[in-house]
């Protein structure tokens, strides 16, 4: 619309407005013209496929919805996933990753602002795919998941087998017909869906709730953990790759054998499993050992067993004869007699029982004797000591006292003059080797290593002077050399060092430039802030021959802020 005319005066006549273009044109709030370019948007893009690289993605907001951008090299548009959608997505954004997403396109009236809802959202190709793995798995390995010293041996006989996978599928029915085969054991089926939105939460909840199994329960623990699914492409084997599943296979503490895919196919969690079978029939086969394996190593150890107690059993009866042990009869011999010997002693013993007790009437008959003859033997014991303590005086006991004491005195000055000739010859020696111990040579000595340390400490510090030198010299050599290669050389030749102003890179190639783009130019005495007006041109193998006669324009100059008192170069 055009702007209000000026006012047209005629002579000698009032001033008269000119009318304004139309005037005749519907007028629209704010709201209703956000709301018409909304329907517009939603009514004429209500379905479209959007390939970009995810820029500005921090996880889900507060609210459990995501925002992010979605741009290429020339353009950037807004994107969102409602809570709702994000929880049901098979893949969740990541930051840098090129996708593919499915969505409508609308507008937030708010900001004026047009973005795209997404539905859906798929890598764009196995490259992006792989670019994610690779970036996944130095993630989870950086963390310690994938360490070889996690591993759990795998137990040799397993009694309860948990098995992880689709129930209808082929690999269960080849797996149980596996242990048939080789071992029949108890196994305890986990039904997952093994592709799919809903495949990393449930095969992770799977993991979990057989770790979560108590020992001796209604339900056995299982010894052994199989997580198994058929082969398919990398989209399909990709709920395998999920961070939830390899962290509950790391931190499982029953041993897990993962046989995801083919030997060829390979996912994130054969890496944090305790060991990788390339096919869930070979897993069965890993898990369980062979029955007629087992049976003929059996009977190997059976008949390793009975011949070594049979060898046993020789070696100790070649070592009891050779110990020429003497026979039943004449170990019991000796004890014989002496049963027999006690048998009659005591058969005596009884006997004179019986005479004593003939004879006790008879001693009692004989007690007056006996009083009689007691006192007679006490006078005689009376008698006896008078007689004995006539003989015991203090002078016998005196007598070897002083003996005694002789004879230690004696052998007291014997040791004195032992030590003073023992001191003596110490002495003598003593005497001897200090003759010898003169402090001239010692000191001699110290005065010559003292000089010879003089000398090496002058030449130390010749050699560190002298090193020091060259070492400044190569210095201001290296010093030198850098300021003469250094750009500031180039830019006090006038040249110019042209910058991303946002970024801080250098800019190498016209074509990196696009309009409005802010630059930063840093010249010889300071740098300044330019803006491109348009997008840079890759230079001509050959300039283009114009004709006199061409009408050359002069170029605006561009709006500059100046910082360094230089104008811009564009």
């Amino acid at each position: 619309m055009r702007g209000p005319q000026r006012t047209r005066y005629d002579s000698l006549a009032e001033p008269v407005l000119t009318p304004r273009a139309g005037a005749n044109v519907a007028e629209f709030s704010v709201s209703e013209l956000a709301g018409a370019i909304k329907r517009a948007l939603e009514g004429n893009f209500s379905h479209v496929r959007l390939k970009g690289e995810i820029s500005g993605y921090r996880g889900p907001h507060a609210s459990g919805h995501a925002y992010f951008a979605l741009k290429d090299d020339k353009a950037k548009i807004e994107a969102v996933i409602w809570k709702g959608t994000f929880g049901r997505l098979r893949f969740k954004p990541e930051e840098g990753v090129e996708v593919i997403a499915t969505g409508r396109i609308t507008t937030y009236p708010g900001s004026s602002k047009y973005q795209i809802v997404i539905e859906q959202i798929e890598p764009a190709g196995v490259g992006a795919l792989m670019a994610l793995l690779e970036e996944r798995k130095r993630k989870l390995g950086s963390e310690g998941l994938f360490a070889e010293e996690r591993k759990q041996p795998i137990p040799h006989l397993p009694r309860v087998i948990g098995i992880v996978t689709s129930p209808t599928g082929a690999v269960i029915r080849d797996m149980l017909h596996g242990f048939n085969e080789r071992f029949p054991a108890h196994v305890l089926l986990w039904p997952v869906r093994v592709q799919g939105e809903t495949c990393a939460a449930e095969v992770a909840r799977a993991i979990r709730g057989f770790n979560a199994l108590a020992a001796g329960g209604a339900i056995p623990r299982p010894d052994v953990l199989i997580v198994a699914r058929g082969g398919g492409s990398l989209e399909d084997l990709w709920g395998f790759n999920e961070e939830i599943v390899v962290r509950a296979a790391a931190e499982s503490q029953i041993p897990l054998i993962a046989a995801v895919g083919h030997e060829t196919d390979w996912t994130l969690i054969d890496l944090a499993a305790d060991a990788r079978a390339p096919t869930p029939t070979k897993a069965a086969e890993w898990a369980v050992p062979k029955y007629s394996d087992l049976m003929q190593e059996k009977a190997k150890l059976g008949d390793r067993l009975r011949i070594a107690a049979r060898r046993l059993l020789e070696a100790q009866r070649t070592h009891l004869r050779a110990a020429r042990l003497p026979r039943l009869l004449d170990l019991i011999a000796l004890p014989r007699q002496r049963f027999d010997a006690a048998g009659d002693k005591l058969a005596r013993c009884f006997r004179e029982g019986l005479n004593r007790c003939h004879t006790s009437l008879a001693r009692i008959a004989a007690g007056a004797r006996l009083e009689r003859a007691l006192l007679a033997n006490t006078r005689a014991h009376m008698m006896r000591h008078a007689r004995l303590s006539g003989r015991l005086v203090p002078r016998l006991l005196e007598a070897r006292v002083g003996r005694a004491r002789e004879r230690l005195e004696q052998l007291g000055g014997r040791s004195a003059q032992a030590l003073m000739r023992s001191a003596g010859r110490q002495r003598t020696r003593f005497e001897r080797v200090a003759g010898r111990l003169r402090p001239l040579p010692i000191r001699q000595r110290i005065e010559r290593a003292q000089e010879r340390l003089l000398v090496l400490a002058a030449q130390a510090g010749q050699a560190y002077r002298n090193d020091l030198r060259h070492r400044r010299r190569r210095l201001q050599g290296h010093a030198q050399l850098l300021v003469s290669l250094s750009y500031q050389r180039v830019l006090e030749r006038g040249f110019a060092l042209v910058r991303d102003a946002a970024s801080g890179a250098a800019v190498r190639q016209a074509a990196t430039i696009v309009p409005g783009q802010t630059l930063r130019i840093e010249l010889a005495d300071g740098t300044a802030d330019a803006q491109a007006l348009s997008a840079g041109q890759p230079k001509r193998s050959a300039p283009s021959i114009r004709s006199p006669a061409d009408k050359i324009t002069p170029a605006r100059p561009a709006k500059t802020t100046d910082r360094g008192g230089q104008g811009s170069l564009f």
